[in-house]
């Protein structure tokens, strides 16, 4: 089956501090980690999938795009993906989020062809804003180069201050981040 999208990025550079481990390396869904059962759920849906992290970490073989960066950010983490692979448009999502569904991401890029001139392409759900699931795109390169520059690492700045459109869905459930030892095990329970 071809590949519907062009280009997903996972980010797993995160500290885990919460956690107590590094949470990308965690099994689920019968695979050795969270990011490489996440990867082999995005190969079907992209033609490229990277993984975004400070090093390449994992038992598997991925396309690993190193931050350029010494801080750990999302925001580093963006602007070296834009600084290390030449995309115009790129689907992100955070490791610990395994639970994205394809008509999650279809909805997305439905949107996105709507609004073409729109910087990224952000779902929301009955929690809020989920900047660590949408599509971003080169236009917002330059602000968030400059806001790395300048020591500011918050992503919903960046979006308040950028062309973002926002997706609402319904449920949160898609959503989870597996972000405690408790969130963790109530996922690989259900999943």
């Amino acid at each position: 089956m071809q590949a519907k999208y062009n280009t997903a990025v996972i980010f797993a550079g995160g500290k885990s501090s919460r956690m107590g481990t590094d949470k990308a390396l965690l099994p689920f869904g019968g695979h050795n980690s969270m990011a490489e059962y996440l990867c082999q759920k995005l190969t079907k849906i992209f033609q490229n999938v990277y993984i975004s992290a400070k090093s390449d970490k994992f038992d598997f073989s991925p396309t690993v795009i190193i931050d350029n960066y010494e801080q750990s950010s999302p925001m580093v983490g963006l602007v070296s993906i834009f600084e290390t692979i030449d995309y115009d448009e790129i689907f992100i999502i955070s490791v610990d989020s395994p639970l994205i569904t394809q008509e999650i991401i279809d909805m997305l890029y439905k949107n996105a062809s709507e609004h073409i001139n729109a910087d990224a392409i952000i779902a929301t759900s009955p929690d809020g804003i989920e900047p660590m699931c949408g599509i971003y795109r080169r236009t917002i390169y330059p602000l968030a180069k400059k806001y790395l520059n300048d020591d500011m690492h918050q992503l919903m700045k960046l979006l308040k201050n950028s062309t973002t459109e926002y997706l609402e869905f319904g449920s949160n459930k898609e959503f989870l981040n597996l972000n405690s030892p408790d969130q963790y095990e109530i996922a690989i329970a259900k999943y």
